[in-house]
């Protein structure tokens, strides 16, 4: 078991194009020639990255910033990996900012939307709401907000 640790350790990267872990560098999602190139996808961790991978609906590219912006912590936007983002946008169309619904989550979405449409990028939110299986009764005044907002025409 200590051995595969070691192993693990020892091989596992991060990839120079999107920051994700990987074996290989650039990892297989950023050589992929299956990909839709023209759509960035930015989160904060890998493990989010991976999550939506095994929604098997986005076929985009991804961006890992590392994180999130959080002045309390003494974390700012150069402590993260957004000027490598910002530095891949060239013939890009859409970034679709995917962070978690936080305090500190919403403030570095409304720092990257501000650095992203300076480019004339369009800026997209993952849509939130109330998961499936659960109760209005125990929603949050933020999330209901959000789903209200969020609607859909059926």
């Amino acid at each position: 078991m200590a051995r595969t640790l070691i192993e693990v350790k020892d091989k596992i990267i991060s990839c120079e194009t999107c920051f994700n872990y990987t074996e290989i560098s650039p990892c297989s999602i950023c050589s992929s020639e299956h990909r839709n190139r023209s759509v960035i996808c930015v989160v904060e961790e890998p493990t989010d990255l991976m999550a939506i991978e095994r929604s098997g609906e986005y076929k985009g590219l991804y961006h890992v910033i590392g994180g999130v912006i959080s002045p309390l912590d003494g974390i700012g936007p150069e402590d993260l990996h957004i000027k490598e983002l910002l530095n891949r946008l060239d013939s890009v169309e859409e970034v679709i900012i995917a962070t978690n619904p936080s305090i500190e989550g919403e403030t570095t979405t409304l720092y990257l939307q501000r650095e992203i449409k300076k480019q004339n990028i369009k800026v997209s939110r993952i849509a939130r709401g109330i998961p499936m299986g659960s109760a209005l009764e125990h929603a949050d005044q933020v999330t209901l907000v959000r789903a209200f907002e969020g609607r859909m025409e059926i």
